[in-house]
């Protein structure tokens, strides 16, 4: 089985970007929002793949025949399914404040809302597959987010600064409360009194002139503040804006990562970034979204402590140029990123021959060439990804001054 080229869908949802996408692929912009180019085999939006039938969908071609698609040690350990989804976000605007389930909650959600007979393209289903979604995004240019809980007397000195009374009881709260439990009061009457119509909207709609005015007067707050304010303009009176005054503000550089796991409260504001998790689309809602929002599922699901956000910085893979790994903690995938140049005459060798399992090779700067050990050529040039099989031959890609990320599978501890 040789190398092949995917052809990836574009996710349209309103928060993307009207340019950054369009320009990462060389298209013309079509002057609505694109927000992301998913790679991988999700029922949702699979990608498609040419054998020389015409173009088909990867997951269905890896359900047919699992075994050389994924190999035996990834098909024992997950399935027939790919484990995990890659994609390129092309953030505009803020997305919503979000959280993903474990293993165990995903499976009793779902299951849940099997045996109520929720549709799966139910708008108001929570769980529209049995899976976790731990996920990493690695930043291509500066790259905006919120992530985890701030501490909360952080938090109280932040809604201090902003100088509207209505959220004294709430800095109150904060100050005076066990931290759970005030992490969980506030955001549960936050959102409780927002989606009922109540005060809540009132004190969200007042945020974007109270944000600005706090950063510009020099608060040790400030890029908190006007990343808040600018949240709160491009969603007026949403109660997930006091969600958003909760969380960690963090800028990531470009080639910098952040990891999420299972309960941690994130939305990304603004940039363009590789993404890649557990092959799932299950997410729980906290608002600045017209989508559905479960609050008492929401406050199930969210882990109610402070947390610094996880970053990861690069590490170089020893024995190996131009090679630079992301380590996350789980086995559902893993990225490394590859500088190709003319002084490693190798480039990129596909790991081992057999059992290695399946990869994705996305080029995101450059041209390079995927050599396939029977002599076939595949040219990656900017945007385009490529599919490995686990079945298929011992490759490389070669190019002088390319940069490539490649996702694949963690390999099983010897032993």
């Amino acid at each position: 089985m040789p190398p092949e080229i995917l052809v990836n869908p574009v996710r349209r949802y309103a928060w993307g970007s009207t340019r950054a996408l369009a320009g990462f692929l060389g298209a013309e912009p079509t002057g609505e929002p694109q927000a992301e180019l998913w790679m991988g085999a999700h029922p949702g939006s699979p990608s498609l793949v040419d054998r020389g039938a015409g173009p088909q969908p990867l997951d269905r071609l890896i359900a047919a025949d699992p075994l050389p698609e994924l190999g035996p040690s990834v098909l024992a350990r997950f399935g027939p399914q790919l484990p995990f989804l890659a994609k390129v976000l092309a953030v505009g605007r803020a997305l919503s404040v979000q959280v993903h389930p474990s293993t165990e909650q995903a499976e009793a959600g779902f299951a849940e809302e099997e045996a109520r007979g929720v549709p799966l393209d139910a708008p108001d289903r929570n769980y529209r597959d049995r899976n976790h979604k731990p996920e990493m995004v690695c930043a291509l240019d500066d790259f905006d987010a919120l992530c985890g809980f701030r501490p909360c007397t952080e938090t109280a000195e932040l809604l201090d600064a902003l100088g509207v009374p209505a959220l004294d009881r709430w800095v109150r709260t904060l100050r005076t409360a066990p931290e759970p439990e005030a992490l969980r009061t506030v955001l549960a009457e936050a959102l409780a009194d927002g989606h009922g119509g109540g005060t809540t909207r009132a004190v969200a709609a007042a945020l974007p002139g109270a944000a600005s005015a706090a950063a510009a007067a020099g608060s040790p707050h400030h890029a908190a503040l006007a990343a808040c304010a600018a949240v709160a303009s491009d969603y007026p009176g949403d109660p997930g804006i006091i969600a958003a005054l909760l969380l960690n503000h963090v800028r990531l550089r470009p080639g910098q990562a952040l990891y999420l796991g299972a309960g941690v409260p994130h939305a990304y504001l603004g940039g363009l970034g590789v993404e890649v998790m557990a092959n799932s689309d299950n997410v729980l809602r906290c608002g600045l979204t017209p989508k559905h929002v479960d609050v008492p599922e929401l406050l199930r699901v969210v882990g109610f402590r402070s947390t610094a956000p996880d970053l990861i910085d690069p590490r170089p893979v020893p024995g190996a140029v131009g090679e630079e790994a992301y380590p996350a903690p789980v086995d559902e995938f893993t990225l490394t990123r590859h500088t190709l140049t003319d002084a490693d005459p190798d480039g990129v060798t596909s790991q081992g021959v057999g059992d290695r399992g399946p990869q994705i090779l996305l080029c995101v700067s450059g041209e390079a060439d995927l050599l396939a050990a029977d002599g076939g050529r595949l040219r990656l040039t900017r945007g385009q990804s490529a599919y490995l099989p686990a079945a298929a031959a011992r490759s490389r890609v070669v190019s002088d001054g390319a940069v490539l990320f490649r996702v694949g599978v963690r390999p099983v501890s010897p032993g």
